[in-house]
């Protein structure tokens, strides 16, 4: 059974939990507030914990479902504890004061800078940039099951977490190598920014059709 740590309790935080508890997988939910962490998984079923964001990781696969400036931050501080680990970066590093585009460089990404600040090694991995957080405790959207597109250099990261998002009722869809996350996380900001003129409340997907 894996094993996933989440640092975050806000609302990405519930959606994927949410997700992996569906699919039988043990998950622990740390939170700079761990009365945040405890709270949230007292909402959920199955197989989870929390504690404290400062506690040790026992996931083989962690989420960062915080915001991009924290995630750098995590990645900074606590990247030794991340050693040998699948790191799974869900963030949109939207310009909030702006709201006219993104914060990295041109040609970078956010999975990209927090990969620069961990230790060799460390595979990250891009995904649920494009999911929103109540379709994910949803799992589907007008019937269809969502995608989750993913992106990074290292196979087996990659199947790890293609696994967690098959096991839990969603769609793994390869988007390539880590510098796809680049367009992901275009991709997600467009995904917010037509919520307000197509009035769909962030009940929307990104779905790939065929």
């Amino acid at each position: 059974m894996a094993a996933v740590t989440i640092i975050g309790a806000g609302n990405m935080a519930r959606g994927i939990a949410t997700r992996l508890l569906a699919g039988g997988a043990d998950v622990q939910i740390l939170a700079p507030k761990p009365q945040d962490a405890q709270s949230l998984a007292a909402d959920l079923e199955g197989s989870v914990s929390s504690g404290g964001a400062d506690e040790a990781y026992t996931g083989e696969v962690v989420v960062l479902a915080v915001p991009y400036d924290a995630a750098l931050e995590i990645a900074g501080s606590r990247g030794q504890d991340l050693a040998g680990k699948v790191v799974v970066d869900i963030t949109n590093p939207v310009n909030w004061e702006t709201f006219d585009g993104l914060v990295t460089p041109a040609d970078s990404s956010a999975a990209e800078q927090i990969a620069g600040r961990l230790p060799d090694g460390v595979r990250v991995v891009k995904a649920f940039n494009t999911t929103f957080a109540g379709t994910l405790v949803a799992g589907t959207v007008g019937g269809q099951p969502l995608d989750v597109l993913i992106a990074a250099d290292d196979a087996d990261a990659k199947s790890s977490v293609a696994g967690l998002v098959e096991s839990g009722g969603l769609r793994p869809v390869d988007a390539g190598p880590l510098r796809r996350a680049q367009q992901l996380e275009a991709l997600g900001f467009l995904h917010m920014a037509l919520q307000e003129p197509l009035g769909t409340g962030f009940a929307s997907t990104v779905k790939i059709l065929a």
